[in-house]
C-alpha cells in the first residue's frame, strides 16, 4: 500500500513504515520519532514519479506527481528534480547538502554517495552544484565539487571542478645582458645562446628550423620576464609599457600567470591555436623531444562571471586536443588554479 506525506515547514513528512521502507533501505530522508521520516521536495518528487509515494497534502490539497512538480517547492526545483532522478537512475542515492540530512553538508546543492552507500555511511563521492545553462557562474563559486549543467532540452552534462596545483621541472637556468630590441609588438633577441631556446623554451628561431645559434623573436610576455631576470639588456619597465599598450590591463594579468608559471618549473607558451592564453609544459628536456603539452590555461580576473555555454566550450576543445581546461583566477590575493573536466558519474 503506497503511504502518504504531508507538507509542513518545507519538508514532507511521511508516517507508517517510511523509514524502513524509504530511509534504510534506499536513503530517502530524514528520521524523526519513531518510523516517521522528514523528505525534501525533490525527495518526495522522485517517490510520487516513481508511484512509491500516493500523494502529498499540503493544506486542502492533495498533490500526485504533476500537481506537486507544478506548485515547484523551492528554487530552481526543475533542474534540480532532473539532476537527482539521473542520479538515482544510475544507481547512486544522494541526499540535499543540508542539515539535518548531514552532519557537516558541503555547501553544494546534494551529496551524492558512492554506490552501494547511503547518508550513514560517512562517505561522500561527489559534492554536487546544480545549475540550468543559462544560469551565469561567478568564478569564486568555483569550488572542488561535480557542476551538474541541465539544457533547455534536459540533458545533463556533469563537469568535475577541482583546484589545481600546476608543477614542472623544466630547466630556469637563464643567461645574462643579451641584445635584445623592442619592436611592435615583440622583441628579438640577438645572437643568444642555444640553451634558451633549445633546453628553456624561450621565443622562436628568426631562421626557422635552420639554424646554428638562432636569433629568437619572443612574445612581450616571455621578454617582459627576461628582462626582469636580466637576461636581455631592455628596461623591464619598458616591456610591460609595451605591453599594456598592446592588450591593456589584460598584459598585467596574464604576465602574472605567465612568471607564476614559470617560477613552478612550467613552460606556457601561446595557446592562441586551442583559443586560450597558454598551452604549458611540466617536463621539457628539449625542444627536440617536447611531446605534447598538457594543459591550457585562460586567464580570468577572480570576479569574472562564466556563461555555462563557455565552459562548456572551453572543456570540450582542451578534451578534443587531449589537454586540461585550467583557469587561473588573478585577485589582490594572487592566483587561484581551476581545472574543469568532463565526468561521467
Amino acid at each position: 500500500m503506497s503511504l502518504e506525506g504531508r507538507f509542513e515547514d518545507g519538508v514532507v513528512r511521511v508516517g507508517g513504515d517510511a523509514r524502513q521502507r524509504y530511509h534504510d533501505s534506499r536513503g530517502y530522508g530524514y528520521p524523526l520519532e519513531g518510523n516517521e521520516i522528514a523528505l525534501a521536495p525533490v525527495e518526495a518528487a522522485h517517490l510520487l514519479y516513481r508511484g512509491d509515494l500516493g500523494a502529498v497534502v499540503d493544506g486542502d490539497d492533495r498533490l500526485e506527481f504533476r500537481e506537486f512538480v507544478a506548485r515547484e517547492p523551492g528554487p530552481d526545483f526543475g533542474v534540480r528534480f532532473l539532476v537527482y532522478a539521473d542520479l538515482r537512475s544510475r544507481g547512486f542515492y544522494l541526499s540535499p547538502a543540508a542539515e539535518p540530512w548531514l552532519d557537516e553538508p558541503p555547501r553544494t546543492d546534494f551529496a551524492v554517495f558512492p554506490r552501494g552507500k547511503g547518508p550513514g555511511d560517512g562517505e561522500v563521492a561527489y559534492a554536487l552544484q546544480v545549475i540550468g545553462e543559462r544560469t551565469d557562474v561567478p568564478a569564486r563559486d568555483l569550488e572542488a565539487a561535480v557542476l551538474a549543467v541541465v539544457d533547455e532540452e534536459s540533458e545533463i552534462t556533469y563537469f568535475e571542478v577541482a583546484r589545481r596545483d600546476p608543477t614542472g621541472s623544466s630547466p630556469s637556468a637563464l643567461p645574462e645582458g643579451c641584445e635584445a630590441d623592442l619592436l611592435a609588438d615583440r622583441v628579438v633577441v640577438w645572437d643568444p645562446p642555444l640553451e634558451l631556446y633549445e633546453e628553456t623554451f624561450y621565443g622562436q628561431p628568426l631562421e626557422g628550423r635552420e639554424y646554428d645559434r638562432p636569433t629568437l623573436q619572443c612574445s612581450l610576455l616571455e621578454a617582459a620576464y627576461l628582462a626582469e631576470r636580466g637576461a636581455i639588456d631592455l628596461e623591464p619597465a619598458s616591456v610591460r609599457e609595451r605591453g599594456r599598450e598592446v592588450e591593456g590591463e589584460r598584459f598585467d594579468r596574464r604576465f602574472l600567470v605567465y612568471a607564476e608559471l614559470r617560477e613552478r618549473g612550467v613552460v606556457p607558451k601561446t595557446g592562441y591555436k586551442f583559443g586560450a592564453d597558454f598551452r604549458t609544459y611540466a617536463d621539457v628536456d628539449s625542444v627536440e623531444d617536447l611531446g605534447h603539452s598538457e594543459l591550457l590555461v585562460r586567464v580570468h580576473p577572480a570576479n569574472y562571471v562564466f556563461e555555462p555555454r563557455d565552459l562548456a566550450l572551453d572543456v570540450r576543445l582542451a578534451h578534443g586536443v587531449r589537454k586540461t581546461m585550467v583557469f587561473a583566477l588573478v585577485g589582490e590575493e594572487g592566483i587561484e588554479w581551476r581545472s574543469l573536466e568532463r565526468l561521467t558519474p
